[in-house]
């Protein structure tokens, strides 16, 4: 990020402080790599769709069959922009959930799952309807237990709105967010500059294409034809064009002011751990909030290095995803309670 936090933060126990890979502090390969550390699933998914009252549906992954894992405590994951299961940092961190004996369950965004969603609503980083539908289905459906959720990028924007509206009524007992891009309109800003061109390009390409087979599926089921998303260059231009349209806002710039998690922080009462890096280069210095100005049920850790949700350390013989370790280690206190 262009400027740091004004608070240096340390952490007593030395696990949680996140250490590069020797020679991997590059903030590009600390972002990429993950694709090629993390290709395969580590468990067999159980799928599940849920039905939406608008008569659309979300696809839930879990990490084995609810119905048989009624007791234990489960760990929700919001994934990023066009994310899904498949991305590494959550199939990995819904592994790390199996092997510490909690269910996992990765909440796909509606058309993230590989099969577009039918109703013309899509998802966007202030979208929490679906999440909240989805955290009181599961409560009535599988009985209540201990519950966490992590956000990633998208998604944990997402997950900081979700938790801030419903202050105390919150469904969650704890929440965890990692690289949410908590101003959105200078993260778009940013990354239409220098080398964060190429996330840009990247991240609209899968938009693009996602919404390329939804108006193939089900012709003018967006805003605009297809002949007028291949031309669209950027994500702005995309979210003047089609999620701001869709869901009720006067442009791309009311919807990212309306959505950034920022100004919502004081309002979360549930436990909450956000995890940024200095280096991520999809945003800048305006996502890193004022420690000072966070209540104390939020805990904020700021690394110098890590990219964005890469955070690599160990050794290149055994390389680490830290975060599969750091937010199972922070989530134990609150999904491993004691029964009474």
């Amino acid at each position: 990020m262009d400027k740091t936090c004004p608070t240096t933060l340390t952490f007593a126990d030395p696990a949680a402080d996140f250490v590069p890979m020797p020679g991997l502090s590059n903030p590009h390969l600390q972002t990429m790599l993950p694709r090629l550390l993390r290709r395969r699933l580590q468990f067999r998914p159980h799928w599940q769709r849920l039905d939406m009252p608008d008569g659309d549906f979300i696809d839930l992954a879990w990490s084995e069959d609810p119905e048989q894992a009624r007791h234990k405590p489960r760990l929700v994951v919001f994934h990023g922009l066009e994310g899904s299961l498949h991305s590494p940092y959550a199939h990995g961190l819904i592994h790390a959930a199996q092997q510490a004996g909690w269910l996992g369950v990765v909440m796909h965004f509606r058309g993230c799952s590989g099969i577009p969603n039918r109703a013309e609503r899509i998802y966007h980083s202030g979208e929490t309807e679906d999440g909240s539908y989805f955290l009181e289905w599961m409560a009535q459906r599988y009985g209540e237990v201990p519950t966490a959720a992590v956000g990633y990028s998208l998604g944990g924007n997402m997950l900081a709105c979700l938790m801030a509206r419903q202050g105390r009524d919150c469904r969650l007992d704890a929440g965890v967010i990692v690289s949410a891009p908590l101003m959105l309109e200078q993260c778009c800003y940013h990354m239409e500059k220098g080398f964060s061109r190429f996330y840009q390009r990247y991240l609209l390409n899968l938009l693009k294409a996602n919404a390329s087979r939804k108006l193939k599926a089900y012709p003018g089921s967006l805003p605009i034809p297809l002949s007028r998303l291949r031309k669209v260059r950027r994500i702005k231009e995309f979210d003047d064009l089609i999620t701001s349209k869709i869901h009720g806002f006067a442009d791309a710039l009311d919807y990212y002011r309306q959505c950034s998690a920022m100004p919502l922080l004081p309002n979360i009462t549930r436990p909450l751990l956000m995890i940024h890096a200095k280096d991520d280069p999809f945003m800048d210095h305006h996502v890193i909030p004022d420690p000072s100005g966070l209540p104390a049920n939020i805990e904020y850790q700021l690394t110098e290095h890590g990219g964005h949700v890469g955070f690599i350390s160990g050794s290149w013989r055994q390389p680490e995803m830290w975060l599969e370790k750091r937010i199972p280690a922070w989530l134990h206190t609150y999904l491993d309670k004691p029964s009474c």
